[in-house]
């Protein structure tokens, strides 16, 4: 077995360091070929040059710079795509992900001949309202995509390179790794890691980034929005019709005189809505549709560094300057 690690870097100047220092021992003692590849996301501070120092001072170390900010899950997709070994594991670039809790993973992946293995934590490392939100997506991803192993769904993710076949059309601006992971394959698993605070800094998933990644997973990925926004005409509709019905046979019984302007307004207001609503879904479909056909890229890739993936037995990782075929340039 040979193993890719990929990291979506942003902000992570200070943390890059520690975690590939830390990182590579765990990797070396596994015998096997590894590479780490860092993918800096477009980030506004120095990661980009620390990830480039690392890249040249540690064998098996690449490092991916984008044009822009594209956010993590197509900063993930394209380090993926740059992976050369059997196993790719992602995990977080801010330590909350330990990297010696890999070979659990990789155990697991190849003990239980499965092709995806998620790291659960023994317990939630973020606040309550990020937890309470991640829930919900993941809740989301259950009952709207149908993915059954959605509250299983964490960063720290082991799978087979081959998976990524399943994806190598997803192109556009809204990525999700673990739906079009779910493309590929049902043998999916997970297992109880430790997992710490973040080391510095705080995460840029806020609550109301999550939701918005919910929404995204829902209009890219599903008709649901589209199926519900039926479902609410007709369940207007009825209640409409039972409105009249209502109406017209206390009218005939002569309880009441026929119904005046609140009861219409009220009516106008119901269905008005319900219109206005499923016209919103029909619009965000359409855009996203529109947003395709424009070609917006998943990722740009503005340059690279590092070299390839090290051989077990190649030795101990060492500086640049004692070794040939680090480069870097542009694309």
């Amino acid at each position: 077995m040979s193993v890719s690690v990929v990291i979506p870097c942003y902000r992570s100047a200070r943390t890059l360091p520690t975690l590939v220092a830390r990182l590579m021992p765990v990797l070396r003692d596994l015998s096997v070929r590894h590479e780490v590849i860092l993918v800096v996301d477009g980030s506004p501070d120095d990661t980009w040059e620390t990830a480039v120092e690392l890249a040249h001072r540690f064998v098996g170390v690449r490092a991916i710079h984008l044009s822009r900010n594209y956010g993590q899950h197509n900063a993930l997709v394209a380090g993926i795509r740059e992976a050369g070994c059997e196993v790719v594991v992602t995990m977080d670039d801010d330590l909350q992900h330990p990297p010696e809790q890999i070979p659990l993973l990789l155990a697991t992946l190849e003990g239980d001949r499965l092709d995806l293995v998620y790291g659960v934590p023994h317990s939630e490392e973020h606040g309550f309202l990020r937890n309470v939100a991640s829930q919900l997506v993941k809740a989301g991803m259950a009952g709207g995509l149908g993915i059954r192993t959605a509250r299983t769904i964490s960063a720290f993710r082991a799978f087979r390179t081959c998976l990524r076949d399943g994806f190598e059309g997803l192109s556009g601006p809204h990525a999700s790794i673990d739906v079009a992971l779910s493309w590929s394959t049902t043998k999916v698993g997970s297992v109880r890691v430790h997992m710490i605070e973040r080391a510095q800094g705080r995460s840029n998933y806020t609550p109301r980034l999550l939701v918005r990644h919910a929404l995204n997973m829902l209009l890219g990925y599903s008709a649901t929005p589209l199926r519900m926004a039926s479902w609410l005409g007709f369940l207007t509709g009825v209640f409409g019709l039972l409105l009249g019905g209502t109406v017209l046979w206390r009218f005939a019984a002569g309880d009441t005189t026929v119904a005046g302007f609140t009861t219409i307004a009220s009516m106008v207001a119901l269905f008005s809505s319900a219109q206005l609503i499923s016209i919103g879904v029909l619009g965000e479909y359409v855009g996203r549709i529109h947003g395709s056909g424009m070609g917006r890229p998943t990722y740009v890739v503005r340059e690279r560094a590092g070299s390839p993936a090290l051989r077990p037995f190649d030795g101990p990782s060492v500086p640049a300057g004692t070794r040939a075929g680090s480069a870097s340039g542009e694309q």
